[in-house]
């Protein structure tokens, strides 16, 4: 197995718009000496066959259960919407695949709970789409932070814009806006930066967290339809690391005309920066900053050539995804444990659940 291309199925990848043809499919096919794309499905025979003749993928579906079937499909791509996210991996790992899945793994914590015990049960090799992770600049500053650049972390402050859960949304994305979808500021944009902060820093003792709707209803992009916000567009987190370091989240909706990411580490020695166009980590270039010792400013820390390990994907979305399946090929074929596990995403569901949780109750929460 070790010498074969890992063939990979894909769900939700529709021809025209979506996270598998932007991110996924790029990827993959920019790492042809390890994977191979055997099949697609999406939920329509129009869309699917027009989807394998656009991709240059010989099989497609209009149902998952032909796909995750398929004798010559070792690994299950997941990439639509959270909703069906439960369903789609269960089938998959059932049909004795290894599967990554995109994030929220699922549509909240016990989804999420009852995937990775599943994902236990059948000793498969499960993977959660938190790519924030293999971002570069994430693996060179979680670097840095090891090898004591900063010295004592003492607090890190991270504040972002979801860019989306603004006052206009693109008629695809107006599922975005029903909290009962899943797939919310606070699990999307939020999810996806945090885990990078905690894969940098150590996870969550305890927090404290205020939540609200500040946007009311939103229009549909191209329309005058106005609908109801029922999804919380500004989420302020403070609370403790495990270490004992303080750390501080704000997420607001829609886009700022002033910061959109920027995130802080500050020590005993040192500080460090992150800055982005948009808050959404797994997604957008962050630029490094750094300064130690007798620094009195900050500058630039070009992030080396090592923290690359996929080829280059230009200036288009699948960076930190084709980084992400680097490390699952390594993961599929030696038993190792780079990617983030659907236990993994348990671990970060459980951390969203204790933010809720504190924003409604108003107390504070404890993990662990």
């Amino acid at each position: 197995m070790s010498t074969k291309k890992i063939r990979v199925g894909i769900i939700g990848a529709s021809p025209d718009r979506g996270w598998a043809a932007q991110a996924h499919i790029p990827a993959l096919k920019s790492l042809s000496e390890d994977f191979e794309i055997t099949a697609l499905s999406t939920s329509r025979r129009e869309s699917a066959d027009a989807a394998g003749k656009l991709f240059g993928v010989p099989v497609a579906f209009d149902n998952h259960e032909d796909l995750v079937n398929r004798a010559d499909v070792d690994a299950v791509a997941i990439t639509v919407k959270v909703p069906y996210h439960l369903e789609l991996a269960t089938a998959a790992l059932n049909a004795g695949k290894a599967v990554y899945c995109e994030w929220p793994l699922g549509n909240g914590l016990v989804e999420a709970q009852t995937l990775a015990a599943l994902a236990k049960k059948k000793g498969a090799l499960a993977v959660v789409g938190l790519q924030a992770r293999s971002a570069p600049s994430v693996a060179y500053v979680r670097d840095l932070i090891k090898q004591g650049y900063v010295g004592e972390v003492l607090s890190t402050s991270l504040i972002g814009s979801g860019l989306g859960w603004g006052p206009t949304v693109e008629p695809f994305n107006a599922y975005l806006n029903d909290k009962k979808n899943g797939a919310t500021m606070l699990s999307i944009p939020l999810g996806h930066t945090a885990d990078a902060l905690c894969h940098c820093l150590g996870e969550v003792r305890e927090l404290s967290a205020t939540m609200t709707v500040r946007r009311r209803s939103f229009t549909i992009a191209g329309t005058s339809e106005s609908r109801p916000m029922t999804t919380d567009d500004q989420v302020a987190v403070t609370g403790l690391l495990e270490s004992g370091a303080a750390f501080s989240i704000h997420y607001r909706g829609g886009h700022s005309r002033g910061t959109n990411l920027l995130w802080e580490i500050n020590g005993t020695e040192g500080d460090l920066q992150l800055t982005a166009a948009g808050g959404h980590a797994q997604m957008f270039e962050m630029t490094v900053r750094g300064g130690k010792g007798a620094q009195s400013a900050l500058e630039v820390l070009a992030v080396p050539n090592q923290y690359r390990w996929s080829p280059p994907q230009g200036t288009g979305l699948s960076t930190n995804v084709a980084q992400a399946y680097v490390r699952f090929a390594r993961d599929f074929r030696e038993g190792t444990h780079f990617c983030p596990t659907f236990d993994d995403a348990v671990t970060r569901h459980r951390m969203l659940d204790a933010i809720e949780r504190a924003a409604v109750t108003g107390q504070r929460q404890t993990l662990g």
